[in-house]
């Protein structure tokens, strides 16, 4: 009874920390008037989220935990990288989603003849009309909206994949030595096949690593797949309605940057990314064996990043261990190069990140 009467008495003081077991834990922060509109932005985040759901739902069927990641990758200002086989609605669950959210949207089908100016955009010849001289006009490529779908991403060379690179990382084009800013919120959903056929090329690594999540879209069960035949093949129809809009997007990303990282959620991470380094002095033998090249630091960024916008979706107001080990597939996924030793034995990326979260695996006792 007196360790009950101590933890109540430690969460009236934010400043305290509580000892519970062997890990020293923070609790987190009480509603007072410093935070009290973050609170309250908080919540409204939640209710838009919910509602964003409902108008995805109306238009596809299933594929929720899908739906909750690209939106967590939205909140925490990332990309995402869809990966599943044809027919899955990859692409009307992107369209979808940015007209819930009323932003301007873009599609791109990739194809081995792709150009980069293609995408970004090319400078062409224009006449003034007023003199008659020639000048250079540049004329935006498709990049130049909010939400892109880059669809089938890897049906074109490396080449042209990388003319997403400057707009993914600094929300920005540069052309003849001008750079144009891109409009914000700015947001690179692509698709990819996973199905090994000709034509298709793997995405570089620099390229990879500028996605948020990897998520793979699977089947549906039979149950949906009745009701996608239903809709599809009679007069179903449906208006996806917009709930949000770009400005309120960008204050909600605003708001799950402050949300707090307790101490021991933030040293799992560092521990957990740095374990499967092979040239890490402190990794295991199994990861030296089994892991080419390991996760860099922008692994760990993204991590908390999800994990606070996730936590707020679960409607919590401070990061647990649990909201980073759900979303470690997807952020890790495809950052980690496995040796031909693995890919030998049939283990595949998703197999290193399980044995990586058993291994740093925390009794739940043990945190508040």
């Amino acid at each position: 009874m007196a360790r009950k009467k101590f933890c109540i008495f430690a969460l009236n003081f934010p400043s305290l920390y509580i000892l519970t077991g062997a890990i020293l834990v923070q609790p987190p922060p009480i509603e007072s008037p410093d935070n009290l509109d973050d609170v309250i932005e908080s919540g409204n985040l939640v209710e838009a989220c919910q509602r964003i759901r409902e108008q995805v739902g109306r238009v596809v069927v299933g594929q929720d935990e899908v739906i909750e990641q690209l939106l967590i990758a939205i909140l925490a200002r990332g990309h995402c990288l869809l990966e599943g086989v044809p027919g899955l609605a990859k692409t009307l669950m992107v369209s979808t989603l940015a007209e819930s959210m009323h932003l301007n949207f873009r599609r791109i089908q990739f194809t081995p003849d792709l150009m980069p100016g293609d995408i970004t955009g090319t400078e062409i010849i224009q006449e003034n009309p007023e003199t008659g001289h020639r000048q250079f006009v540049f004329e935006r490529g498709p990049v130049f909206t909010q939400m892109l779908l880059a669809d089938e991403i890897n049906r074109t060379p490396p080449k042209t994949q990388a003319a997403l690179l400057e707009a993914m990382q600094e929300h920005a084009v540069t052309a003849a030595g001008k750079t144009y800013r891109l409009e914000e919120p700015f947001f690179v959903l692509a698709t990819q096949n996973p199905i090994e056929q000709e034509g298709t090329y793997p995405l570089p690594e620099a390229q990879r690593d500028r996605f948020l999540f990897h998520v793979v879209v699977n089947y549906p069960s039979r149950d949906q797949e009745s009701e996608i035949v239903d809709r599809t093949t009679s007069t179903f129809h449906t208006q996806v309605e917009a709930v949000v809009d770009g400005k309120q997007i960008i204050q909600f990303q605003e708001t799950v940057r402050r949300v707090p990282l307790p101490p021991h959620v933030k040293d799992w991470v560092l521990d957990a990314v740095r374990s499967i380094r092979p040239a890490d002095p402190n990794c295991k033998p199994w990861v030296k064996e089994l892991i080419e090249w390991g996760p860099g630091p922008r692994a760990s960024q993204q991590l908390v990043l999800a994990s606070k916008a996730r936590a707020l979706l679960q409607g919590r107001t401070h990061v647990t261990i649990e909201d980073v080990q759900t979303l470690a597939y997807s952020v890790l996924r495809h950052r980690i190069v496995p040796t031909f030793a693995a890919e030998a034995e049939g283990v595949s990326v998703d197999d290193l990140i399980a044995r990586l979260i058993k291994e740093n695996s925390v009794d739940p006792a043990q945190v508040i």
